[in-house]
């Protein structure tokens, strides 16, 4: 390896920054998300997670945070992720393109008091943001999950965090921590 840990510690930090720039810049969108998903989870209503590659492993990751426990012992919470279900996702790509995997699923999903956590690191996913349309069209709180650049989701979410990264993987570090913040905070208002 062509690398010496003096290089490898000046890229961690760089990642350290990151997360330390979320932390200042997002902490109170990182709120308000979770009191969004909190309050529709006492309403009754669901949340909904869609979101491609490590966003699709980070819709799954949220979900079973949310449905088993993230700290704390307290009642499942209804949280599903979009990205799991190949059967649905594959027929929708085939019959109709694959921009709209995720919209029909809120179409079928979705309703009025849900919630639907929208994940692209450039803000500029097409699948996602054709979710984010189909959310508020059904009336569904969208939550945008990005990185610096909100993209064109942006202007589709009641709340968009916008996580700190000078590359898709340290975007991505920083969308973990504030996802586990959003799990930590809603599980807080369910635990026994």
């Amino acid at each position: 390896m062509n690398i010496t840990s003096a290089q490898l510690r000046r890229e961690m930090l760089k990642s350290a920054q990151a997360l330390i720039d979320t932390a200042e810049n997002s902490a109170g969108d990182i709120i308000k998300a979770a009191d969004i998903i909190a309050g529709a989870f006492k309403k009754g209503g669901k949340l909904l997670i869609c979101g491609n590659g490590g966003s699709a492993a980070d819709s799954q990751h949220i979900a079973a945070e949310l449905v088993v426990r993230f700290l704390r012992e307290r009642k499942a919470l209804p949280a599903m992720a979009l990205t799991a279900d190949s059967s649905i996702i594959t027929s929708e790509a085939n019959d109709h393109g694959f921009d709209t995997v995720f919209s029909r699923q809120v179409e079928a999903l979705g309703k009025k008091g849900d919630v639907l956590l929208a994940i692209t690191t450039s803000g500029r996913s097409p699948n996602v943001i054709e979710a984010a349309k189909a959310a508020k069209k059904t009336g569904l709180a969208v939550i945008g999950l990005t990185g610096p650049d909100s993209g064109a989701l942006g202007k589709y979410c009641r709340v968009c965090i916008k996580a700190a990264g000078d590359k898709t993987f340290r975007i991505q570090e920083s969308m973990l921590m504030a996802e586990h913040a959003i799990c930590d905070l809603v599980e807080k208002g369910f635990a026994k």
